[in-house]
Order: C-alpha cells, then sequence, then structure tokens
C-alpha cells in the first residue's frame, strides 16, 4: 500500500507539473496591446474591449483616457500600440510621425458632442451663436434677454452662469470651438479652434476646467447654474439634461443615434485613404444640412503603425479588424456606426499591416 501510494503522489506531482507548464505556455501566448488618447469614444472602446476579450482569450487590449493630445504623444513616442484622436492627426503631426514609421489613420465611430447644464429648468433651447456667447462669457444670468428669446415660457434663474470646460489638451474641445468658429465670426477671432484654447469667460472668474470628458462631468453635476459640453456618451450615463441645439435648417435638435446618422448621411465629408489620414476635413461634418440633422457630430480617429513585431501585428490586427465588423454591430448609446465605406477602408488599412 506505501509503495502505491508514493506513486500516486508522484503521478499527482508530476501530472501538475506538467498543468504548470501548460499554463506559463499558455501565459506566455497572451499578447497585451494598449492605446491611450481621447475620451471622447473611451465608453465605446472600454465596451468592445468587454466584448472583444470574450472571444479572443489571447489578446488583452488596454487603453488609457486621456484626451487626443496626449494620446498622439504617447503614439508618437511609442509608448503605446495604437492611439484615438478625435480631430485627424493635422499635417505637421503626420510628418512626426513618418520620422518614425509609416503611420495609419481612420474613423472606426461617430459620436456628438453636446451641450449640458445644471439647472431646474427642463427642455433648454439655444442657437450656435448663443451658446458662443454663453462661453466667450459675455452672456453672463440665465435669464438674460437672447436666452430667454429661445425660450419663452422657461423659468430661467437670474443666477450667474458657470463655464465648465476641458482643462487638458483635447478633441472634444477641437470638435466644440471648430463648431463655434463656424456659427460665430466673433467666437473665431477671439477664441478660434483647437484642442487648447483660451476661454475669455475664466478670466471674469467665471471659467472652470476639468480634465477629460470624466472631469468636466465631475464638476457639472457638483456646480449648480453650470454648463459644459461633454461627449453624447457621458451625458447619457450621468442623466444630464441636454440642450436642443438649433440646426442649418432652423429646427431645434438634441443628439441622439438618429440625428448623428442623419448628420453623417447630409455631408458630403471626404475620408482619405489611411496612407495620408491627415488629408480629411472635420469641418465638413459640423452644422451639416437635414431637418433631423444634430450640428455637432464627429468621427473618432485611431493612429496605427504599418509595421510591429510580429506576435503584436497579429493581436493589433485581430482587435481592430473585430472593431471594423463585429464591434459596429456592438454600438453603445451615446455613438453611432461608421457608414460602411468608411469601415471598409480602415479594414484594408488593417489588413496591410505586417509584422516584422
Amino acid at each position: 500500500m506505501k509503495k502505491v501510494l508514493a506513486f500516486g503522489i508522484l503521478v499527482a506531482l508530476l501530472m501538475l507539473g506538467c498543468v504548470s507548464e501548460e499554463s506559463k505556455e499558455g501565459a506566455m501566448e497572451q499578447i497585451k496591446i494598449y492605446g491611450s488618447g481621447a475620451s471622447f469614444p473611451a465608453p465605446q472602446i472600454e465596451n468592445w474591449i468587454s466584448e472583444f476579450s470574450k472571444v479572443n482569450k489571447n489578446v488583452v487590449v488596454e487603453y488609457a483616457s486621456k484626451g487626443s493630445g496626449a494620446g498622439i504623444n504617447d503614439f508618437k513616442s511609442k509608448l503605446v500600440h495604437f492611439a484615438c484622436t478625435d480631430p485627424p492627426a493635422k499635417k505637421s503631426e503626420w510628418e512626426e510621425f513618418e520620422k518614425l514609421g509609416k503611420p495609419l489613420q481612420f474613423p472606426f465611430i461617430v459620436g456628438a458632442v453636446v451641450v449640458v447644464y445644471n439647472l431646474p429648468v427642463e427642455g433648454l433651447k439655444l442657437d450656435g451663436e448663443t451658446i458662443a456667447k454663453i462661453f466667450m462669457g459675455d452672456i453672463e444670468f440665465w435669464d438674460d434677454e437672447r436666452i430667454k428669446a429661445l425660450n419663452p415660457n422657461a423659468n430661467l434663474p437670474h443666477e450667474k452662469i458657470i463655464v465648465i470646460h476641458r482643462s487638458d489638451s483635447s478633441g472634444t474641445t477641437e470638435v466644440f470651438t471648430t463648431y463655434l468658429s463656424l456659427v460665430s465670426e466673433e467666437f473665431k477671432k477671439r477664441v478660434g479652434a483647437g484642442k487648447l484654447v483660451d476661454w475669455p469667460v475664466d478670466k471674469l472668474g467665471r471659467g472652470f476646467g476639468g480634465k477629460g470628458n470624466e472631469g468636466v462631468s465631475a464638476m457639472l453635476k457638483q456646480t449648480q447654474n453650470s454648463i459644459a459640453y461633454v461627449e453624447l456618451a457621458y451625458a447619457l450615463h450621468e442623466n444630464f439634461k441636454m440642450v436642443s441645439i438649433k440646426n442649418a435648417e432652423g429646427n431645434f435638435v438634441k443628439a441622439n443615434s438618429e440625428t448623428i446618422s442623419s448628420a453623417i448621411s447630409a455631408s458630403s465629408a471626404y475620408v482619405p485613404d489611411p496612407t495620408e489620414g491627415y488629408k480629411e476635413d472635420p469641418k465638413l461634418f459640423l452644422n451639416a444640412k437635414g431637418k433631423n440633422s444634430y450640428p455637432i457630430v464627429s468621427f473618432s480617429h485611431v493612429l496605427l503603425w504599418q509595421s510591429y513585431p510580429e506576435k503584436e501585428a497579429k493581436a493589433i490586427k485581430s482587435f481592430w479588424k473585430w472593431v471594423l465588423t463585429e464591434g459596429q454591430k456592438k454600438i453603445i448609446d451615446g455613438y453611432a456606426p461608421i457608414p460602411k465605406e468608411v469601415a471598409e477602408l480602415g479594414l484594408k488599412a488593417v489588413e496591410s499591416i505586417r509584422g516584422e
């Protein structure tokens, strides 16, 4: 019996060793890919990562939501495998990438920037010119005549408007300020469009910055009589009150999947080949025609390299092919899928990625 028992223990130990070795080999086969950048698409990316991991156990994807500008810097420094930016990378940035390798850029999701507020008033309506004046600080009180004219039946309080904006280098800010520069010549001259701008309202003591869509959302919740801009998914998640914005056809519309899709289909936006992604003009999507079109929509873009180490290349291709196919069927509230022809452009770019 002792010999049999000893033999059984030996076999068990050997089997345990085999399992341990197999576990090590399995762990070694797991590839991690890292991304960073825009907070605009972050809720959708996080959802995709969760869904993708259910069917692809050997690829682990991690994404840091830190702003488009920070993502571009990470990509340029090769700290991440991919970066996300809302407006496409500019030509100057593209030329820097080309010193390091061959970049690719294409849209992967459509979202919207919404104006949200913390005020005991329902159904607030604003036009672009009035929003621009609020964010420049020219309109000080909620019961200003220009706001009352757009909301004649609203019980607007005589309270100072607190303006909350992004403090970091932000694609959401660039989309929002590009729209305001289109609809307000004064805003274009005094503030302009960009990832980081100087907000005149800050100098008046009524403007405050928050980091990321997450930070702005947290500040809005805590600040009575405030107004801000965030990506639609954050507004829906926090159940914020959203402004109905006057569109190019003169209709007041709220952002949702239908009004976002209407804006994309009504625009004549040109999406270039991913090897020349910087040539895209995001202004073509803003203030689009169509009675049901929401005026502040944007693609979010991904930056990739055309070559990676072999195993990383396979993992990158696996994830982004999934995003552009199955992932487009798993869109959460706050976003809309990209048009089929845009997805096909992205797929061709992903297929071109090679392992070294």
